[in-house]
C-alpha cells in the first residue's frame, strides 16, 4: 500500500511557489491560477481524456470547483476575489478528489493505538513537547473510543519526529515557515506517523506555531480525517486562529471522527462549537457594534462583517484582525465621542481606533464606574439621541453618560420594569434610528424606548440580508 502524507502548509509573502500578482497583469494572474489548480486541484493541460467533449474546459471546471470549496461565486471565471483567496496561506494537500476521508475498512481497526516520540524540539522543554502531544490525541480521545498510549522502546502505531529538509519520506519540508507538519493515513510501517518540520519554531503560548494546534491537526490525518472546507473546523488547512488554552474541538471535526470510530460511551456526548452561517435561523449573536459604518456580529471567535452597500456577508475570526482581543466578546459598541469601538470579556474592555487596538488596554471596567462585584457585562449600546450607553448585567441596566463620562444617578434599574416584555438575559444589543435592538437567544426584539414598548420580534440574523 502507497501512503499518501497529509502536509499542513503556511505560505508567508517570500515564498516563491505563488508569488503576489498585481491585479491589473491577467497573464500572471492566468499563470498563478494555473499552477495553483494544478497543485491543489489535478489541473490536466495536456491532453483531453477519453470520453471528454472537446468543448469542455479544464481550467474553468476546475476553477470552479475552488470557487465552490471556498465559498465564492461559482462562475468558472478568474476574478479579483478568486486570485485574492489563491494568494492566502494554505495547506499543500489537494482539496479535492485527492485526499479525500478515508473508508472505514482503512481507519485504524484496532482503538487501542500507541505512538512514541522519537525524538524532541529544541524549543520547547521536553516535558512541554510531551504535554503538547498528550492533550493533541486527547482531544480525539475525548469524543471517541480511541485510547492513545505512549511506548518509549517497541514501535508503535503513531511514530513522532522532529526532522528538517529532505527526511527520506519522499516529502521533503521547505525550511521555515512552509510547510509546518505531514501525517500519513492508518496503515503499517510509515502509516499514521507524524512528522514536525525542525526549522519551525515551536511555542506552549499563543504565537505560532503552537505545538498543540499543529500536532492536533496532524493527529486527524493520522487518524484517517481529510482536510475540511468549514473554515472554523480544525481540519481547515491553514493554521487556526484560535487561543491554545481555550480550544475547543469544533463539531465539523467531531462529526468526521465519529463518522470513522463512533461515539465515547458517555451518557451526555460532548458537543463543539459551529462555524456561524449569517443565514443560519439558529444563529446567536455574543455582540454588536457598528465600525464607521458597517456591522460586526461577534459570535464565539468569528465576527460577521456587513457593510450597508454590500450583499455578501464575510466571515472572519477576531484573532486574525485583532491579536490582542479575546477570542469570545461579550459585549461591544462604537462611542461617537471619541471615535473608538470598546469590547468587553469579562472584567477588562479594549479600545479599537479605527482598526488598531489603542495602546494602554485592557483596562478593569471599574475604570467606567462599576462596582467591584460587577464580573462581567451581557450587552452594551450607545443610545445616540439620549447620548447614554445602556449596559445590560443579569436583569439589571446602567445607563452612563458618555459627555460627562459617569455613571448615571439611579441605576442600576430592573430591565423587566424599563423593558417590559423582555424577561431573558440580554445577549446582545444594537441601537439605529431612534429604536433599540435587544438579541435574546435566538431572536431578537425591536424596541422603542420612549413609550417603552416592543415594536416587533425579529429574526437574529435580519440585519445580515436573510
Amino acid at each position: 500500500m502507497t501512503f499518501l502524507p497529509v502536509v499542513l502548509l503556511l505560505c508567508v509573502a517570500a515564498t516563491n511557489a505563488f508569488p503576489a500578482v498585481p491585479q491589473t497583469d491577467v497573464e500572471q494572474q492566468h499563470e498563478l491560477a494555473e499552477k495553483y489548480l494544478k497543485r491543489f486541484y489535478n489541473l490536466k493541460t495536456e491532453g483531453v481524456p477519453v470520453g471528454r467533449k472537446k468543448s469542455a474546459n479544464p481550467f474553468s471546471e476546475k476553477l470552479e470547483q475552488m470557487q465552490k470549496f471556498f465559498g465564492l461565486k461559482v462562475t468558472g471565471k478568474l476574478d479579483s476575489e478568486t486570485v485574492e483567496v489563491m494568494q492566502k496561506p494554505r495547506c499543500g494537500v489537494h482539496d479535492i478528489g485527492q485526499y479525500g476521508t478515508v473508508e472505514k475498512s482503512i481507519a485504524w481497526p484496532n482503538k487501542n493505538l500507541t505512538y512514541r516520540i522519537l525524538n524532541f524540539t529544541p524549543d520547547l522543554a521536553q516535558a512541554d513537547v510531551e504535554k503538547a502531544i498528550e492533550k493533541a490525541f486527547k482531544i480525539w480521545s475525548d469524543v471517541t473510543p480511541l485510547t492513545f498510549t505512549r511506548l518509549y522502546d517497541d514501535i508503535s502505531d503513531i511514530e513522532i519526529s522532529f526532522v528538517s529538509g529532505d527526511h527520506h519520506d519522499n516529502s521533503p519540508f521547505d525550511g521555515r515557515d512552509g510547510l509546518l507538519a505531514h501525517a500519513f493515513q492508518p496503515g503499517k510501517g510509515i502509516g499514521g506517523d507524524a512528522h514536525f518540520d525542525e526549522d519551525e519554531s515551536f511555542t506552549k503560548t499563543k504565537k505560532a506555531y503552537n505545538l498543540f494546534l499543529v500536532a492536533a491537526h496532524e493527529f486527524g490525518h493520522s487518524l484517517g480525517l481529510s482536510h475540511s472546507d468549514d473554515p472554523g473546523a480544525l481540519m481547515y488547512p491553514t493554521y487556526p486562529n484560535t487561543d491554545p488554552d481555550k480550544f475547543q474541538l469544533p463539531q465539523d471535526d467531531i462529526n468526521a471522527i465519529q463518522f470513522l470510530y463512533g461515539k465515547n460511551s458517555d451518557a451526555v456526548q460532548p458537543t463543539g462549537p459551529s462555524t456561524p452561517s449569517s443565514c443560519d435561523p439558529n444563529i446567536e449573536i455574543d455582540a454588536v457594534t457598528t465600525l464607521r459604518g458597517e456591522m460586526f456580529f461577534f459570535v464565539n471567535r468569528f465576527f460577521l462583517r456587513k457593510h450597508p452597500q454590500a450583499t455578501e456577508v464575510e466571515l472572519n475570526f477576531i484573532q486574525s484582525f485583532w491579536p490582542e482581543l479575546p477570542v469570545d466578546i461579550d459585549a461591544a459598541y462604537e462611542n461617537p465621542y471619541t471615535d473608538e469601538v470598546l469590547f468587553f470579556k469579562d472584567s477588562k474592555f479594549w479600545a479599537l481606533s479605527g482598526f488598531d487596538v489603542v495602546q494602554g488596554y485592557p483596562k478593569n471596567i471599574g475604570k467606567l464606574g462599576f462596582a467591584k462585584n460587577v464580573k462581567k457585562i451581557d450587552a452594551a449600546v450607545h443610545v445616540e439621541h439620549l447620548g447614554k450607553t445602556y449596559f445590560f448585567i443579569g436583569d439589571k441596566y446602567w445607563s452612563y453618560d458618555e459627555d460627562r463620562q459617569t455613571m448615571d444617578k439611579g441605576f442600576p434599574r430592573s430591565i423587566k420594569t424599563d423593558f417590559p416584555g423582555i424577561n431573558e438575559r440580554i445577549k446582545a444589543a444594537h441601537y439605529s434610528r431612534g429604536l433599540l435592538y435587544l438579541f435574546v437567544g435566538k431572536r431578537q426584539y425591536e424596541f422603542k424606548i420612549e413609550s417603552k414598548r416592543i415594536l416587533r420580534i425579529l429574526k437574529n440574523n435580519s440585519w445580515l440580508g436573510c
